[in-house]
């Protein structure tokens, strides 16, 4: 009899267990909506938690991650889903990651990320990720094997936002693509400032408004009036 009122007790309590977390989902997927509704980033986060704790999935964990990368916490999304190399991410999964490690001044692990989603589905947008990336570790001829993808396949009409003045502007991709020719063309060698120079004036015809580019030339026009100085004495 003991033992029967035992096994009873416990399948009462299981129930309501069950009961409880079916009902805690709902009010969290709820109030998930809701704030989504009312735009409120922080209780997303707090709804998306809750609802990873409560029914754990790979979906959601990925979702948390891109809503923290979204708003700017790199870190909080790397914690969430890790930062290694996998196959077997999600587009989203490996998206947060690259963004995430761009954002937090890892370029090596970054272009690891932006590799598998340029594999997956190649576009110019991500060939400037890499080409940029890789003219910052050094590796030039893979950038410029970017580069050239991107010029032969970006069209008229694509943007790329930039953020070195106090406010963000949006330049021509294309343009960017020729500056960033630019820089391997310096890289390469330190003594074709001209070349150099020229391929920015590139840049600068498709889109004068380009500040980053302006600001290039302006260096490398004083680093060519340096030189020539210094040659004069």
């Amino acid at each position: 009899m003991k033992n029967a009122a035992l096994v009873l007790v416990l399948a009462l309590s299981f129930m309501t267990n069950a009961q409880t977390k079916s009902e805690l989902l709902t009010h969290y997927e709820d109030f998930y909506k809701e704030m989504r509704l009312q735009g409120d980033v922080t209780g997303i986060i707090n709804a998306m938690t809750h609802l990873n704790v409560l029914s754990p999935s790979k979906e959601r964990k990925d979702t948390l991650a891109f809503i923290y990368a979204n708003n700017n916490e790199h870190l909080q999304a790397l914690n969430t889903i890790g930062i290694e190399k996998n196959e077997g991410d999600s587009d989203l999964a490996v998206q947060v990651k690259a963004i995430s490690l761009k954002a937090l001044s890892q370029p090596k692990r970054a272009i690891e990320q932006f590799e598998i989603l340029f594999k997956r589905n190649p576009s110019s947008y991500i060939a400037y990720e890499l080409a940029d990336l890789k003219i910052q570790t050094g590796d030039v001829t893979g950038a410029d094997t970017h580069i050239t993808y991107g010029i032969e396949n970006v069209k008229d009409d694509m943007k790329y936002a930039f953020y070195e003045r106090q406010q963000p502007y949006e330049a021509s991709l294309k343009a960017a693509f020729f500056h960033l020719k630019a820089l391997v063309a310096f890289n390469q060698d330190k003594n074709n400032i001209d070349g150099a120079i020229e391929l920015i004036d590139q840049a600068l015809a498709i889109d004068p408004n380009f500040n980053l580019a302006s600001l290039s030339k302006q260096a490398l026009t004083a680093r060519k009036e340096g030189a020539t100085a210094d040659t004069k004495k």
